[in-house]
């Protein structure tokens, strides 16, 4: 069986992945705020976590994955004050948009997907709890973890208390017994959404909210919990703290989560992502001009652990590869494969990506392996290959489509004419055969300023629009 291994952000180092239950792993990644639509950013952690569960299911034989909608949060509040329009009316809508939009980038839809605001009633016991092990108090209306009854606060992000203070960016509130005491029940007031709770009317924090969901979901201790870098602290170190302390647990971060995976975050050609630089682009521009396998793999052409520079290039170089491994697929046509008898201990992507989802490796094994097909020189040769060509793929989450669709092979644009197409392809055949290449190449030059391009292949010339 293949042995996976990553890096584990609690233990700061790359370690062998040894889970909970080997007859069933658990997994969570925090989901999105559903206020707004997804950007390029957001869609990185979602399609690095898809990519590991595709490799966990690889390896184990029951792989559950989580990840949550939180459909309660200021930023909605906000939102729905400035559009005039009822939360649950925005929360529907964005949610929806967010699930279509990854799924066209490949991710697939997780097992449970959690909504925050089904999980109210058990955030108010998890609250209750930390208050009777003192790990939590009252105090104006408002609930707040004590960070000084957690000795382990810091391990996940290495900070100490000043840096998460720091880090937290809070004012020091009057309700607050310590700066770094961070709120887990807030009161509503005015319009504000809110339930009922013994400290008054109000809603959650936003760090609880992951904490019951992911316990409620998956259980605890549960395998890996993934997401971004940007939510190591405050976020996830509250997570750990909250539910440490809920349950007692003064000492050790892992009776939440064993195993942390944090995806390094995108720059917009060289500068990082912001709104004051405006060169936040959201997924759907993107996908009006891109397949959405073309920015799955310009996503994952980098190793995950490192800034990627997200820029026309990265989305060219992707295109050419997919390109390059459609065309290798269309050449076998007529082979047919099945890729469930592969036998995945011999696969080099698997391999590859077994080593902290080694990304940049894996594209190169799998254009190695497209190679090797393309010179294939017999039936058994091409059946080898491009199994193994088909079965990495869907490891990696490409090739989805059928070479014909996505090479636009037979079909052109609406402002060209088939017929006209097919009839020069025809006169250039004909040159070919009398050995007029003078004709032959000016009949192809004539097809490439029409922005069509032709293939000669043993089964004829094929052509495609570009």
């Amino acid at each position: 069986m293949a042995k996976l291994r990553i890096h584990n952000t609690l233990e700061k180092k790359k370690e062998d992945f040894i889970p909970v239950d080997p007859n069933h792993v658990r997994m969570y990644t925090c989901g999105p705020t559903v206020y707004n639509y997804a950007h390029i950013g957001n869609a990185r952690p979602a399609v690095i976590s898809d990519l590991l569960v595709r490799v966990l299911r690889c390896i184990y034989p029951k792989v559950t994955y989580a990840s949550n909608i939180t459909d309660i949060d200021d930023k909605i509040i906000n939102a729905s004050i400035e559009t005039k329009t009822p939360i649950d009316e925005i929360t529907s809508k964005f949610e929806r948009i967010y699930n279509e939009d990854m799924a066209s980038l490949g991710v697939q839809a997780p097992d449970i997907q959690p909504h925050a605001t089904d999980f109210i009633d058990e955030m108010i016991g998890l609250i209750q709890m930390m208050i009777d092990k003192n790990a939590a108090y009252e105090s104006e209306g408002h609930v707040l973890f004590d960070v000084t009854s957690y000795s382990s606060y810091g391990k996940l992000s290495g900070r100490d208390l000043e840096d998460q203070i720091a880090g937290s960016r809070v004012e020091v509130a009057s309700y607050k017994k310590n700066a770094g005491d961070f709120v887990l029940w807030k009161p509503s007031v005015d319009n504000q959404p809110g339930w009922e709770s013994p400290w008054g009317f109000g809603r959650p924090g936003w760090h609880l909210e992951c904490s019951v969901m992911s316990e409620k979901s998956l259980g605890l201790p549960f395998d890996i919990h993934g997401g971004g870098m940007d939510l190591i602290f405050p976020h996830h170190e509250n997570e750990i703290a909250q539910s440490c302390g809920a349950h007692g647990e003064d000492k050790d971060p892992k009776i939440f989560s064993r195993y942390w995976i944090h995806n390094a975050m995108l720059n917009m050609n060289g500068e990082k992502m912001s709104k004051s630089l405006g060169n936040i682009f959201y997924i759907r521009d993107f996908l009006d001009k891109q397949p959405g396998e073309v920015l799955r793999l310009a996503l994952i052409s980098g190793h995950y652990r490192q800034p990627l520079n997200w820029t026309d290039d990265t989305i060219e170089q992707a295109r050419i590869i997919l390109d390059k491994l459609y065309r290798s697929l269309k050449k076998t046509d007529d082979i047919k494969v099945d890729i469930d008898s592969f036998d995945n201990e011999s696969s080099t992507v698997l391999n590859a990506l077994c080593d902290d989802l080694n990304t940049s490796k894996a594209i190169a094994e799998i254009i190695e392996i497209a190679k090797n097909l393309s010179k294939a020189n017999s039936d058994d040769l091409k059946k080898k290959f491009k199994k193994e060509l088909l079965f990495s793929a869907n490891l990696m989450g490409i090739l989805q489509e059928s070479p014909d669709v996505w090479l636009g092979i037979g079909k052109a644009d609406d402002n060209l004419d088939s017929d006209n197409i097919e009839k020069l392809i025809q006169e250039r055949n004909e040159a070919r055969a009398a050995k007029d290449f003078q004709k032959a190449d000016d009949i192809r030059s004539q097809l490439n300023e029409m922005g069509i391009e032709i293939e000669d292949t043993a089964d004829g010339t094929v052509w495609s629009s570009k």
